[in-house]
């Protein structure tokens, strides 16, 4: 036997030639918050080097992302008015319809990728209607529906249910159908973890449930078969493409999914992961570049073919 492995990791060139997987700009999405007002650009606090924007700021920084060669964003819309009836959040003249229609008139080839949750539209935090303290499920599909076709209507490509309610995807293609949104596509919060990493988002959202928690809708961190299950009844009922979430955490059921379905199979690399190499790298324990790069090409390695990741801009400029 004359089997060496070393031969092929003696040199950087002979390492490249040999690479099995590699990140490229077309892997990334990059989220982005928005609110009303002007000339807004607010760092958050638990997110260093993410802002809250104005419309006209985030134009500013889509220049900026399309420039550097992304090629997707993710709207998060933030509301200053929570009610029980989301009423901003069905508003044809919101804060994300204003930022979808500006981007797209822009940069019509941009795709602009749109969260559907009212999270950050109640005033109780939580991703639906409330009756007796608990998420009414059913009571919920007409009102992301409403907001999914809002969000079609101002020119959205995608439209990103999170509220993890059974049925959502269905109710939404529906919608979007009646409404003459066939080519609107649905990227669906498939396997959306009950997760301690979603802490920092929350901050910059201001989206925290003001009581309980989200255990009963979000998925149990100890099921695969569950998260097999909610991507089949996605994939059946119209989703385009399906996530997972949190992704580093999550890297098996990445490849689940990518062994299990024949649509593309996006990772989100979420806030708290982003927010802890930040704050390591801060205290010097750790190379950020390096941790980042690793971090987003295991995610890549797993089986994901898009990752969402706050990291997307960084990346990018060390590929290049």
């Amino acid at each position: 036997m004359n089997l060496r492995p070393r031969r092929l990791r003696k040199s950087s060139y002979i390492r490249s030639l040999c690479k099995e997987n590699t990140l490229t700009s077309s892997d990334f999405i990059f989220p982005l918050f928005v609110r009303k007002g002007e000339g807004i650009k607010e760092e958050i606090s638990s997110m260093p080097g993410q802002f809250r924007y104005s419309v006209d700021t985030l134009l500013e920084e889509v220049d900026v992302i399309y420039k550097l060669g992304i090629k997707a964003v993710l709207i998060f819309g933030l509301s200053d008015v929570k009610d029980d009836n989301c009423k901003e959040a069905l508003d044809d003249n919101g804060i994300v319809q204003e930022s979808v229609k500006r981007i797209k008139k822009k940069y019509p080839e941009l795709c602009v990728m749109t969260d559907v949750c009212v999270c950050a539209y109640t005033s109780h935090g939580h991703c639906g209607i409330i009756h007796d303290k608990y998420v009414e499920n059913d009571a919920t599909l007409g009102l992301l529906s409403g907001m999914a076709v809002s969000h079609a209507r101002a020119g959205a490509d995608f439209v990103a249910p999170s509220a993890m309610m059974d049925f959502q995807v269905a109710a939404i293609r529906e919608g979007l159908d009646e409404c003459g949104f066939k080519t609107t596509g649905i990227l669906a919060y498939s396997a959306k973890y009950y997760s301690s990493f979603y802490g920092p988002f929350r901050d910059a959202a201001n989206s925290s449930p003001q009581f309980g928690d989200r255990a009963s809708y979000q998925m149990d961190p100890a099921n695969v078969k569950e998260a097999i299950k909610e991507m089949d009844l996605d994939v059946n009922e119209g989703a385009d493409m399906i996530m997972v979430k949190p992704a580093l955490s999550y890297l098996d059921i990445i490849r689940e999914a990518q062994q299990g379905f024949d649509v593309p199979i996006v990772a989100y690399n979420v806030s708290g992961t982003y927010s802890m190499i930040k704050a390591a790298a801060k205290q010097g324990w750790i190379n950020e570049t390096a941790c980042m790069m690793e971090m987003l090409l295991s995610i890549k390695r797993a089986g994901a073919n898009m990752i969402i990741t706050y990291f997307a801009k960084d990346a990018i400029k060390q590929l290049n």
